[in-house]
């Protein structure tokens, strides 16, 4: 097991030598740096510490600049916990970067999906807009909350009604990687992500057990398509 922390930049295309298209996210993955380990002895539990992006001193408070200090590392702008014994086995101070994961592995990604506050079931839901015309002055509304005479006295839980849409943690499982490339520091997978533009993702190893090798075609820049 192993995991590590990227942003994601955003959706395009990639193709195969023989034409085919692929669709891919783009995670950016800066070089994620150790900044505690957490013990079982101490903590009760094995993970470590990482931060990812730089932020200035000058906006940390005293409790963040002591974790920064104890570490001797420069300030962080994000701190998570990761797990794995690939990367337990590193020590503070320490960079984890892209080439943690290579071309054709298959992992999940976990991130937080859109935000849309408090909708109505037709955004919400997909539900049938009311009729327009012929004098209906029922548009948007949430329509009959009848329950064919099951307990006329409430509302049966796990109606689809308005509220609060997003955001919730989601994992998206089996994800194939496309291209690990540590020198640029990004990491392409096939398909999409969970979350907006420019949001916090993180990539481990896939939980399920994997049945067959996925197959990964070698893929090619658009300049080289025709080639």
């Amino acid at each position: 097991m192993k995991s590590i922390i990227g942003r994601k930049m955003g959706m395009t295309e990639v193709f195969a030598p023989d034409g085919t298209m692929y669709p891919v996210t783009v995670i950016e993955v800066l070089p994620n740096v150790i900044v505690a380990k957490k013990t079982v002895e101490k903590d009760g539990y094995e993970a470590v510490q990482v931060g990812y992006e730089d932020k200035a001193e000058r906006l940390l408070n005293k409790p963040e600049k002591g974790i920064y200090k104890k570490a001797k590392v420069a300030p962080k702008a994000h701190l998570y916990e990761l797990k794995g014994d690939e990367v337990y086995g590193k020590e503070v101070g320490d960079t984890l970067t892209a080439a943690l994961f290579q071309t054709g592995e298959v992992i999940d990604v976990i991130g937080h999906n859109k935000g849309h506050g408090y909708t109505g079931t037709i955004k919400r839901y997909h539900h049938t807009i009311g009729p327009k015309g012929h004098g209906s002055g029922y548009h948007r509304g949430i329509g009959s909350l009848a329950n064919n005479g099951r307990d006329n006295n409430r509302v049966i839980p796990g109606k689809k009604m308005s509220g609060h849409w997003g955001p919730k943690q989601v994992t998206v499982q089996n994800v194939t990687i496309v291209e690990s490339n540590p020198e640029k520091g990004y990491i392409l997978v096939k398909g999409g992500v969970p979350g907006p533009k420019k949001a916090i993702v993180m990539l481990r190893t896939a939980v399920r057990h994997q049945f067959k090798k996925p197959v990964v075609k070698e893929l090619v820049n658009n300049e080289q398509k025709g080639e």
